[in-house]
C-alpha cells in the first residue's frame, strides 16, 4: 500500500521551459515548493541560450523566478539551491550572476561539478522554497 502526499500540488507555467521528461517544473506540499533543476532554456522556443556561463546562469534563475511567480512567491522565499556545473573553474562567473539574484539573505546552497548536464548545458539550478 502506498501513501500519497495529501497536499501535493503541481506547479507549472509557460514562462519557464516545459519539462523534458517525466517530472514537474515544481511541486508543493506542506508549504514547501520543490523546483526541478532549471536548465538555461529559453521558454519561448525551448532552445538553449548561448554557451556562456553567465548567460546560462541568468536564464536558469529567470526560469526559477517564473515558477516562483506563478506560485505567488519570489526569490526571497528560496531556502536552498543546488547548482550543478559542467566546470567548477567557472564558479566565480556563475557566483557573480547568482549574487545579482540573491542580494540579501541568500539561501543555503551546494554546488557540484558533474560530468555532463542535459542538452550539454553548462549549469543547472534546482531549489526548495517555502511559503
Amino acid at each position: 500500500m502506498t501513501n500519497k502526499i495529501q497536499a501535493k500540488k503541481i506547479i507549472s507555467t509557460n514562462e519557464a521551459p516545459a519539462a523534458i521528461g517525466p517530472y514537474s517544473q515544481a511541486t508543493e506540499a506542506h508549504n514547501l515548493i520543490f523546483i526541478s533543476g532549471q536548465l538555461p532554456l529559453n521558454p519561448s522556443n525551448g532552445e538553449m541560450v548561448e554557451a556562456d556561463i553567465e548567460k546560462q546562469t541568468r536564464q536558469c534563475l529567470v526560469n526559477m523566478q517564473a515558477i516562483l511567480n506563478i506560485a505567488g512567491l519570489g526569490l526571497s522565499n528560496v531556502l536552498k539551491t543546488t547548482v550543478l556545473m559542467a566546470d567548477l573553474k567557472q564558479f566565480a562567473q556563475m557566483n557573480a550572476v547568482y549574487a545579482e539574484f540573491f542580494k540579501e539573505n541568500p539561501p543555503a546552497r551546494a554546488a557540484f561539478e558533474v560530468k555532463a548536464l542535459p542538452k550539454a548545458a553548462l549549469v543547472e539550478i534546482e531549489a526548495v522554497a517555502a511559503r
